[in-house]
Formats: structure tokens, C-alpha cells, sequence
């Protein structure tokens, strides 16, 4: 945990989107009942056999939402960056949910966390923070839906595609930072099928692979996949 004074918390508590339906009460009582914590990469937040942690507020850095079955598959649903909140971390309050979901570190980050027992007692006695709780789930649905159909009904070549140049376009460089193994885990694919579609993007003059490293040398190319 990284020490922050309490006018520090208020300040990154008052970005939520219901901060300002709050009760005087409720606002001067809400900083004591979180707190900034910083996690490595790769670092699991939430997981069926962890606590329920609560709300989170992502700072810095970028944290994954994924399914993980028995077999040890993951799909990501969706991703979250800075300013974004995370509200399934506190599924043990949202009674509609009834699925586990596990939540890990995609870099270094800085989380903002307000304690599921605080996000409780909030949504019980403020109609504001429940309708804020339940909307931000509707709003991830489409995010989950969009994933599920890009899983069934597109091509590994042109999710793969698609996922590349995403990734560069949100980085702002045509060199990504990544192992093939990660890609996999962020695509629910197996890092062999990885290796093998980027192989044949490298042979088809799409990319360049390095260590650790994938430089696009197409981009239209690989755009033209997704027609």
C-alpha cells in the first residue's frame, strides 16, 4: 500500500461519477475506506479463491478481466487503462453476478481500491452508487459481447490481425512489446497458434518478429485481413 493522506484519496475519490449524489456523511467517511496500492505485472487482484476487494480505480498502467476455466484456458473479456473502473472485484455485493471472474495486472499499475464492505453499505443507502454499480456492468456487456463474437464468429488470422493493430495504435508505434505467450493469453488462444499466424504474417511481409518484440511493416496489409 503507498501512503497517501486522506485530502490525496478525496481528491482521486471525487473523479467517480457519483461522488457528487453523495451525502456530506457519506463523503467525509468514504476516504478512510480506501486506499492506493500498486501491483507488479502479471499480479492477480481477484480471483474466486481471493477476497472480494472492492472498487477499482485504475491510476496508471492497465488491468485484464478474464475467464478461466477448468482446464486452465483464459479468455480476456476486456481491458481497463487509467481512469477507468473496475466493479466485478467486488462481485461478492452484486448479487446478480454469479460467475467468477479473475482479474490480473497487464503492466504496472496504480489502483485506487474502495473496500467492498464501503461499496456495500454505499449502494444500500444511496440509489446513486447502486445505479452506478449496475450500469457500469451493462456498459462492460457490450465489451463481452463483442469478445464472444470475435471468439466465434472471426478467423484467428483476423482477430490476430485486428489485435496488432489495435495494440500499435493505442501505443502510438508500429513496435509492439510483447511475447507471443502473452498475446495468447490476452486472445484465450495457445501461444503454438500464436507463433504459427505470426510466422506467416513475417513470411507474408506483414510484420517482424524479434525477441520479445513485434515490429508491423504492413499495416495495410494486415487491414486488409479484416475485409
Amino acid at each position: 500500500m503507498i501512503p497517501t493522506s486522506e485530502s490525496e484519496l478525496t481528491a482521486l475519490l471525487q473523479k467517480l461519477p457519483f461522488w457528487e449524489h453523495l451525502t456530506a456523511e457519506e463523503a467525509s467517511w468514504l476516504p478512510g475506506q480506501a486506499s492506493l496500492n500498486r501491483y507488479p505485472a502479471g499480479a492477480i487482484l481477484h480471483s474466486a479463491q481471493l477476497e472480494c476487494i472492492g472498487l477499482l480505480q485504475i491510476c496508471t498502467g492497465s488491468l485484464r478481466v478474464f475467464l478461466l476455466s477448468e482446464e486452465g484456458r483464459e479468455i480476456t473479456l476486456y481491458r481497463l487503462g487509467p481512469g477507468e473502473l473496475c466493479v466485478l472485484s467486488a462481485s461478492c455485493v452484486l448479487h446478480s453476478i454469479t460467475f467468477d471472474v479473475h482479474i490480473d495486472a497487464v503492466e504496472d499499475c496504480t489502483v485506487l481500491q474502495t473496500g467492498a464492505s464501503a461499496l456495500s453499505r454505499l449502494m444500500q443507502e444511496n440509489i446513486h452508487v447502486e445505479v452506478f454499480a449496475y450500469r457500469l456492468i451493462a456498459e462492460h456487456f457490450s465489451d463481452v459481447m463483442w469478445t464472444m463474437q470475435q471468439i466465434l464468429f472471426m478467423s484467428f488470422d483476423r482477430r490476430l490481425a485486428s489485435f496488432l493493430l489495435e495494440e500499435t495504435e493505442v501505443s502510438g508505434s508500429d513496435r509492439l512489446k510483447m511475447t507471443h505467450e502473452q498475446i495468447a493469453r490476452l486472445l484465450g488462444s495457445a501461444r503454438e497458434v500464436v507463433s504459427r499466424m505470426l510466422k506467416y504474417f513475417s513470411e507474408e511481409g506483414m510484420v517482424s518478429l524479434g525477441r520479445g518484440t513485434i515490429q508491423i511493416t504492413d499495416r495495410e496489409k494486415l487491414k486488409a485481413l479484416l475485409s
